[in-house]
């Protein structure tokens, strides 16, 4: 699944136009590397967008094409 389809979908970034911009402006990281929206997500992947005061890490648990509001915590784990 592309990065900015998985950062929508599972509701870390509100809208996927706003997830590819922020890919395209470099505040995106997988893996400690500036990735571009078209990235392909796999499980155990680390994703650091740094937006706002404190830049957020998260690890990738699951990848579904539907996530429901309920759910959303089972698919990524958010690191300190």
């Amino acid at each position: 699944m592309r990065l900015d389809k998985y950062l929508k979908i599972t509701r870390i970034i509100k809208r996927r136009t706003i997830a590819n911009e922020a890919c395209d402006a470099g505040k995106v990281c997988v893996n400690n590397k500036p990735a571009r929206a078209s990235y392909d997500v796999k499980i155990g992947d680390i994703i650091e967008i740094n937006m706002g005061q404190k830049p957020l890490r998260v690890k990738v648990l699951s990848i579904s094409d539907y996530v429901k509001k309920e759910e959303v915590s089972d698919y990524y784990q958010v690191i300190e």
